[in-house]
């Protein structure tokens, strides 16, 4: 985790980011094109500002999101992400 754009956390897996938890009390994170449709048709989340086409949503109150719903949103972002390090970026963070 690293504090950037001012208090923003930035949640990163081999460099890349896959969450991000503003100050506000929202959290933007990486999801699938299936995800990003699902959630931002039904109104559960939004397109995240600026990383829309790499389909991110944000969800403007992330108390209001059921705690294990957020953990499996989460850890499907670390895999997308990860997903796309190189094999060898993988293998030295133990991914597999």
């Amino acid at each position: 985790m690293d504090v950037q754009w001012g208090e923003d956390h930035v949640y990163k897996v081999g460099g890349r980011m896959f969450a991000v938890i503003a100050p506000d009390g929202g959290c933007s994170l990486k999801v699938s094109d299936i995800a990003f449709e699902a959630l931002v048709e039904s109104g559960q989340a939004r397109p995240a500002p600026y990383l829309a086409r790499a389909k991110w949503v944000r969800f403007d109150n992330l108390p209001a999101v059921d705690g294990a719903d957020m953990i499996g949103w989460l850890g499907n972002a670390h895999t997308l992400v990860a997903a796309k390090l190189t094999r060898a970026q993988r293998r030295d963070l133990g991914l597999g």
